[in-house]
């Protein structure tokens, strides 16, 4: 009974040990303290102890904690010296000794759980019904025409509507958001609006313009069969919606009747024949049992009037570069278009490919050895020169086939140093709408205290309200690594959320790391009463597609550790909206943030 006693007493000082180093910390940032926001006072004292705590190897005392029943300290985020101090009471109640705790004024563990549910509901709005988790949903351009689409969302269980203001513009946005309010007021349902400033993404820039040629194919079956001839209508010159379109003369358009047949040469010379199926609002629907590859300015003829006509102006297709292992890249600062590598009559490479950067300031930042990827990590090198107007990139990551870069492509380059501000000029004019128009302002590239400071700086500025609220998104290793003095930045002002933006960050910090990394960033945020999004790649291929993949369900489920969960845009997304409900919903009862909950199961 004795060595017993002793093992608690020693236990006991090590808890009060740990409680001393949490307080000094608290002490070390008393400043930083004083400056945040009434509401968040709590909240940055405990992620202060959290962020000390978490300095220290606990796996012993983890260990000697279990053997006696108590808490492990695995789930105290949200409340670290609440979870110590009743720890340490409880060991005191088991020797029947008392002692007066030195400052016992701290959250309770009740409180914290109720303060993390306030401020969620002060972001975010109010949550659905038999559902914690809250879903935003980035609206497509459709969303400022389609107002059934936007009313559709809204009653599928939209909480928040995001708005990229890398995309469209002013006039876009607010048709969007009137939209919104039509559908919230019909539908008496509460929906946010968060838009996302574009932030300084560096990006490929333009390419030459391709061939104006579009090309028709019948589907085939396994044996070669045509089970379905190609289809192509055909829209008089002057229709303003015909761009997917081939653009005929109207005269010769209306001459066209039902069975009749259109010869032409294709681009590569080859004879072709079209039959006219259906005439029907001044749209002509040709088919073709043969592959189809027509051009601006190919001569149509009728076969029962000999009259001819020709195709009017195409879009120019895409151009693309195709990279393999082994080839290299010219990435220029001057704004010039960009080619892929020219070759001789032998194959080989006479002038290697190249393409601009929408940044000039990374070509001062970057060192020969550091590695480069290209849009979403897809294409990889390695920077092998480095001059004032160009880097060039040999490519050591390529599909066996090669893969294809195209312009305004997102440039990763996770070993450099990049010192790029937080706030671009687009950034500081766009924020003059948000200020006016959204609830909550999405912060893109934050990477250290310093960015934020430039933000709040800028609303106060242009006169932002007191409670827009501010998402900060957390994209790469630098925003990782200096995430506890960000919160206590960003916690000057309220509400105040996070953004894991899963794709960049994944890229930047690395595949291998970014399970931790994206437990750790709900941790401090949690530790800090800060709520969190679960973004990028959330059903996408459902939302793109219309079925979601089984790894995908099994990311839903781990969303449940965060607050809101962001999906895409989509063809399916009204699926994906319905069905991440159904899912959440589900959940709710099993998981309550990084809290499993186990409800009554018959096996």
């Amino acid at each position: 009974m004795k060595i017993r006693v002793e093992k608690i007493q020693a236990l006991i000082g090590d808890i009060e040990e740990v409680i001393s180093i949490l307080e000094a910390s608290e002490i070390e940032h008393i400043a930083e303290l004083e400056q945040v926001h009434p509401s968040f006072r709590d909240g940055a004292r405990n992620l202060i102890h959290y962020s000390a705590f978490r300095s220290l190897n606990l796996k012993k005392l983890q260990k000697r904690l279990s053997n006696f029943g108590l808490s492990i300290l695995a789930s105290t985020e949200s409340h670290v010296m609440a979870t110590l101090t009743n720890s340490r009471q409880i060991l005191l109640a088991l020797i029947q000794e008392k002692r007066q705790l030195t400052n016992p004024k701290r959250i309770s563990i009740k409180n914290s759980v109720k303060q993390q549910k306030k401020h969620t509901k002060d972001l975010f709005g109010y949550r659905s019904k038999g559902r914690r988790v809250r879903i935003m949903v980035t609206l497509p351009t459709e969303a400022a025409h389609n107002y059934q689409l936007v009313h559709d969302l809204v009653a599928s269980g939209m909480n928040t509507a995001r708005i990229n203001c890398a995309h469209d513009n002013p006039e876009i946005w607010s048709l969007m958001i009137q939209n919104l309010d039509k559908a919230k007021g019909e539908l008496h349902k509460n929906c946010k609006v968060f838009m996302d400033l574009a932030g300084p993404k560096i990006r490929t820039g333009s390419l030459g313009a391709g061939a104006m040629v579009r090309k028709f194919r019948p589907k085939r079956n396994e044996l070669g069969e045509v089970i379905q001839p190609a289809k192509i209508e055909m829209v008089a010159e002057s229709d303003p919606n015909s761009v997917n379109d081939i653009q005929v003369e109207a005269s010769w358009l209306y001459s066209l009747n039902e069975g009749d047949s259109i010869d032409f040469k294709d681009v590569r010379k080859k004879k072709r024949r079209l039959f006219v199926k259906s005439v029907l609002n001044n749209r002509v629907l040709t088919t073709c049992r043969k592959t189809v590859y027509m051009m601006t300015g190919t001569a149509l003829k009728s076969a029962s009037t000999l009259e001819e006509s020709k195709v009017g102006k195409l879009p120019a297709k895409e151009q693309t570069i195709l990279l393999h292992n082994g080839d290299y890249l010219r990435l220029l600062k001057n704004q010039v278009p960009g080619k892929p590598a020219e070759l001789n009559k032998n194959n080989e490479i006479v002038s290697i490919a190249q393409i601009s950067c929408s940044s000039i300031d990374i070509f001062d930042m970057v060192n020969t050895g550091e590695r480069i990827l290209f849009d979403d990590g897809k294409i990889g090198g390695i920077i092998r020169e480095v001059s004032e107007d160009e880097i060039l990139v040999e490519i050591l990551q390529a599909k066996a086939g090669g893969s294809k870069l195209k312009a305004d492509k997102g440039i990763n380059l996770p070993d450099s140093n990049l010192n790029i501000c937080g706030l671009t000029k687009k950034d500081r004019k766009d924020l003059k709408f948000v200020v006016q128009h959204a609830d909550a302002v999405n912060f893109s590239f934050v990477n250290s205290a310093a960015d934020v400071t430039e933000l709040y700086a800028e609303l106060e500025k242009i006169g932002a309200k007191d409670d827009l609220g501010v998402v900060l998104k957390i994209e790469n290793q630098n925003a990782f690594d200096n995430l506890t003095s960000i919160l206590l930045t960003a916690m000057q002002r309220y509400p105040v959320g996070i953004m894991i933006a899963r794709g960049d960050l994944a890229i930047e910090a690395g595949w291998e790391k970014m399970p931790r990394i994206q437990n750790e960033i709900l941790r401090l945020s949690d530790s800090a009463y800060v709520p969190t999004i679960w973004a990028t790649q959330v059903l996408e291929n459902m939302a793109k597609n219309g079925i979601p993949s089984r790894s995908e369900l099994t990311d839903v489920a781990s969303s449940l550790k965060a607050d809101c969960v962001m999906l895409n845009k989509g063809a399916y997304i009204l699926d994906a909206v319905s069905l991440l409900h159904k899912i959440l919903s589900g959940m709710n009862s099993y998981r309550d943030k990084d809290v499993r909950m186990f409800e009554a199961i018959n096996f």
